[in-house]
């Protein structure tokens, strides 16, 4: 069995965000991996659902959980492209989740600013992979919607 590395899933996840960045959405993308595999694929939703709470991170939980057939993603890896933010954070924490490895810092609304003890005490976290990528999908977004 070939072992993909956090690069190649942290990619997946970059073309999910800009599956959101093509509708609209604030692109972030996430997948979440058990056993090598991917078993969830998602991206913000906010705006084509008209819900606050519709981010890729809490997207991907439900859908992992669901395959899963257990709220408990202990033995899963999360992977998105921007720093979740306290709200997922927190969900990511009841989730029991194993590892969250994401791209792009948040300096205004990332959870390790507001929310650092969210995460479960053995979650694992992993910052900072493919951050230039990750973040220039966020900026020229933003940059694009100021000159719209």
């Amino acid at each position: 069995m070939e072992l993909f590395n956090d690069e190649y899933f942290m990619c997946r996840a970059l073309q999910d965000a800009e599956l959101a960045r093509r509708d609209g959405e604030i692109p972030v993308g996430a997948v979440v991996v058990s056993q090598n595999r991917i078993i969830a694929r998602t991206h913000n939703l906010t705006e084509t659902l008209n819900d606050v709470t519709a981010h890729a991170e809490m997207q991907a939980i439900t859908a992992a959980a669901n395959l899963l057939g257990g709220k408990y993603l202990n033995e899963c890896t999360l992977y998105v492209t921007l720093e979740p933010c306290a709200m997922c954070a927190g969900a990511l924490g009841w989730s029991q989740i194993g590892k969250v490895v994401y791209g792009a810092s948040d300096e205004k609304r990332g959870f390790r600013k507001y929310a650092p003890a969210a995460l479960h005490p053995k979650t694992e976290v992993v910052s900072g992979v493919m951050e230039n990528e990750c973040s220039a999908l966020v900026k020229e977004f933003f940059l694009e919607k100021r000159k719209g």
